[in-house]
């Protein structure tokens, strides 16, 4: 065993003995390696990084969650028509009962009125999305509390006018050395605030429940200050809308019934709302599809990025058939003195796999320097994996050997007499 280790780390110095000799071109040689790793390793981290941003956004949202929007139809005939300045669409307080009353696999729902209003303390003003919601969104739509506390069911029942705010809202609206018990005025009507919430950090794409200017307040307070009829503004004109409930969230019990439910409710909506003003969101259907997104995203980098070191790997393996060439006397020498051709491939495996592992390893250097630039530079999410190195590390040793065979075979099998005349 000892004879066997003192013999191959004989064999390693000699081959980086030999590489050296020529530093300039084992250095050239070896940017293939380089470059193909690092981006093997960049690619990926880019990669890895926007698709972990996108899931964490669906993650957000609740994979045992349905979410359901009230939507303005496209050709507007309405359930029924009170005006013709009057728009009536959107979700029903008795969608809400039926999908508690019809479906078992339904753990609760979240009935959610929205409204934009002009929050003011004072001098100090911002435009709030007023959300008229119940206890249960807290529980549905988890973020952590800053300060206070968050919506009771008692709030609720005696229709109180209190209100949790956002910490953005609270930064725009609320003196810095009075925050909780705070009077705010939202619209024409006063409020007290109570709570103070964390809002959702990351703003993608995704319609989140919640938004960073918001304001919940018991929807039956909402119903009682602001009414069902809304005016909204549009094109300089105004336009009136009946809505009685702009979302429900609906929790599942188990996770694995979560989409034959969102179906379901589908099926039911379609057929008490004779114009499709509702939109069906299925977090956990977003996740699966992002994920899948995101293994076919990496493979087509990975795919890519590798062509980078079969090249490499190319230009170790045309070094080192020049290499045997310039070394046919070296060889003929070794084999005349007892070397077997096991020893000389041997020796020329070394050579390679050094060359490349070498490459390999300032490869990975380039593969962290190049994400961290793309984040501080472009401020994309970025990350390099643990499998990234590995792999990356791997291929660049599995290409050494496999584009090694070749020149050390070759050397192996030159004839010691031939070897020995060449000049």
């Amino acid at each position: 065993m000892r004879k066997s280790t003192r013999y191959i780390t004989r064999e390693i110095e000699l081959g980086v003995k030999n590489l050296t000799l020529h530093g300039m071109r084992s250095l050239l040689t070896m940017l293939g390696m380089v470059f193909g790793v690092g981006s093997v390793i960049a690619m990926l981290a880019v990669g890895e990084g926007a698709s972990k941003e996108a899931l964490a956004q669906i993650r957000m949202l609740g994979s045992n969650n349905i979410i359901i929007h009230s939507v303005k139809p496209v050709k507007e005939t309405g359930r029924s028509t009170v005006r013709t300045f009057m728009s009536v669409y959107g979700l029903l307080y008795d969608d809400e009962s039926r999908i508690k009353e019809t479906f078992e696999s339904v753990k609760q729902t979240l009935p959610a009125k929205i409204i934009r209003k002009e929050g003011r303390v004072g001098e100090n003003s911002l435009e709030l999305r007023v959300v008229g919601t119940t206890s249960s969104w807290f529980d549905l739509v988890n973020r952590p509390m800053v300060a206070g506390r968050r919506l009771l069911k008692k709030d609720i029942f005696e229709h109180r006018n209190v209100v949790v705010i956002t910490e953005f809202a609270a930064r725009k609206l609320l003196p810095k050395n009075y925050t909780i018990g705070q009077r705010i005025r939202i619209g024409g009507s006063y409020f007290d605030v109570v709570g103070i919430i964390q809002q959702a950090h990351s703003e993608g794409t995704l319609q989140t429940p919640d938004q960073k200017n918001d304001a919940y307040i018991p929807i039956t307070a909402m119903r009682e200050h602001y009414g069902d009829v809304f005016t909204q503004r549009s094109a300089g004109s105004r336009i009136r809308e009946l809505v009685e409930l702009h979302q429900i969230i609906v929790q599942v019990k188990e996770i694995e019934k979560v989409e034959a439910t969102a179906k379901g409710i589908e099926t039911m909506l379609a057929y008490f709302h004779k114009n499709k003003d509702y939109r069906l969101q299925v977090p956990l259907a977003l996740l699966r599809q992002a994920e899948a997104t995101k293994r076919t995203f990496n493979i087509v980098l990975g795919s890519i990025a590798a062509i980078s070191l079969l090249v490499g790997g190319i230009g170790i393996m045309n070094i080192m058939l020049a290499s045997v060439t310039e070394r046919t006397r070296e060889i003929g020498i070794r084999r005349a003195i007892g070397a077997k051709r096991n020893q000389i491939i041997g020796q020329f495996l070394i050579e390679t796999v050094v060359l490349s592992m070498a490459g390999g390893l300032i490869g990975i250097g380039l593969g962290f320097f190049i994400p961290w630039l793309i984040t501080r530079i472009a401020g994309m999410p970025t990350e390099v994996t643990t499998i990234s190195l590995i792999l990356s590390l791997g291929i660049s040793m599995a290409i050494g050997i496999i584009f090694g065979i070749y020149p050390a075979r070759r050397a192996a099998q030159l004839d010691p007499i031939q070897a020995l005349r060449h000049e």
